[in-house]
């Protein structure tokens, strides 16, 4: 396509459609690289992952690999993950603690706040070497911000603040953080990761489609409702039943619950998974003796009120996913037009029970893992959305749903006109476009 001018662009990204293009040439996917991902916020984890000075953990921004680490002083630096000197990358493990990084190549060594601390042999690079020093440390990343422990970076050094980045997404990271009875969250155990043979604007579209489940997880909905009925306390088998069950509800009920969509192209899903209907529930006895700590701590009032949030997935464009009341977060990164790789992390409430983190190790199992019979239909599908794209049939992907029927809610949230309209699509596109074309 070669490189693409506003016009073009904006040919592509029509009110109730969008062409091909957008997940299936590559030389868009390059743009993005450099117009989306270079520019806006994303999320890299959480700071309960660098509790300690040294503590550091490998991600990436876009395709750029970097190191989020804990500096001597508290702060957290972000730094590209590649030697000033001939480009090797310096830290090649997931996490850890480090007083210096040093490059498996020549043995130049950094600081936690990438500063270059030495130069083995430097008198070979000449005279002022030690001058020089200043100019040769790792790249920082421009911006770095944290929302109630949520670790955001972007490689812009301008742009809107976090916080009018998320604006009522906001909402949704306190949702999960206050249902701790500490008021904080941790994320604990390993990390899940998946990889599709499918663009990355897939899974956010689809964590947001209240029409898919019944078709797409048709068969574990249909194994789950032969099965006898869920017992309380829940083992994993009864977790996993109550799960599939709730994926094949009727139409009805999907058409009911609320979906919304914000500024920057986040959005949510809501109303339908209430308390009563969660994978604890609230017969659950671990249910209740969460309920009475977070009481205590909190008082009944505000207890009430921070169960009675009904947010369910939650989308901040253009990477993160997040679950608040099953504790789930996934990170969306992409590695090429036809090639993903999705993270996912659970994270303990604390001072709630340990049975419910042992919940939400078995809720990740059911849904987010390898072996899920959730995911798997997902990830099926998003391969065969790909093939389709590549096809020559036809230029359009239609996103119509709902289209005209979207209700201004107060401000930048908007509602679509039933729980499975195609807002969200059309918003994640909005600002795609707004990224692709700013000066």
């Amino acid at each position: 396509m070669g490189m693409l001018g506003r016009e073009q662009l904006a040919m592509m990204v029509r009110p109730d459609r969008v062409h091909r293009a957008l997940y299936s040439d590559p030389d868009l996917f390059e743009l993005e690289m450099q117009r989306v991902f270079a520019r806006a916020w994303l999320i890299l984890g959480h700071e309960s992952q660098i509790p300690a000075a040294g503590d550091f953990f490998t991600t990436r921004m876009g395709r750029e690999p970097v190191i989020a680490a804990r500096h001597a002083d508290g702060s957290v630096k972000v730094m590209i993950n590649r030697c000033s000197h001939r480009g090797s990358t310096v830290c090649e493990e997931a996490r850890g603690n480090r007083a210096e990084f040093v490059c498996p190549y020549h043995g130049w060594t950094y600081r936690t706040d990438g500063s270059l601390r030495f130069v083995p042999l430097a008198q070979g690079y000449g005279p002022d070497v030690e001058s020089k020093k200043a100019g040769l440390g790792l790249v920082r990343v421009p911006r770095v911000e944290s929302y109630r422990g949520f670790l955001f970076a972007s490689l812009a050094a301008e742009g809107p603040a976090l916080s009018d980045f998320l604006g009522p997404m906001s909402a949704s990271f306190d949702d999960m953080v206050d249902r701790a009875p500490d008021g904080e969250v941790e994320i604990a155990g390993g990390v899940f990761k998946h990889t599709y043979h499918g663009n990355w604007k897939l899974v956010l579209e689809n964590h947001l489609d209240g029409l898919h489940p019944n078709y797409v997880h048709a068969s574990s909905v249909a194994a789950a409702r032969e099965a006898p009925d869920p017992a309380l306390p829940e083992k994993y088998a009864d977790i996993a039943i109550r799960q599939m069950r709730q994926n094949g509800a009727p139409e009805s009920v999907w058409e009911s619950i609320g979906i919304w969509a914000t500024e920057f192209g986040h959005g949510y899903l809501g109303d339908y998974h209430s308390d009563s209907r969660l994978v604890a529930g609230m017969d659950n006895p671990v249910f209740a003796e969460y309920r009475g700590r977070l009481e205590k701590k909190v008082g009944t009032e505000r207890a009430t009120k921070i169960l009675g949030v009904t947010r369910w997935n939650s989308i901040v464009y253009p990477n993160c996913s997040f679950m608040g009341q099953f504790r789930q977060l996934r990170i969306v990164h992409p590695l090429a037009v036809d090639r993903t790789v999705v993270y996912t992390y659970s994270f303990r409430l604390k001072g709630a029970p340990e049975q419910m983190y042992h919940d939400t190790v078995a809720f990740a199992n059911v849904v987010n893992g390898t072996a899920s019979w959730v995911l798997t239909d997902d990830l099926e599908v998003y391969e065969r959305v790909q093939k389709g794209l590549n096809a020559q049939a036809s230029d359009w992907v239609y996103l119509g749903r709902g289209q005209g029927g979207d209700t201004d809610d107060a401000g930048p949230t908007r509602r679509g006109a039933t729980g499975t309209s195609e807002i969200h699509i059309r918003s994640q596109f909005a600002a795609w476009m707004r990224y692709m074309t700013a000066e």
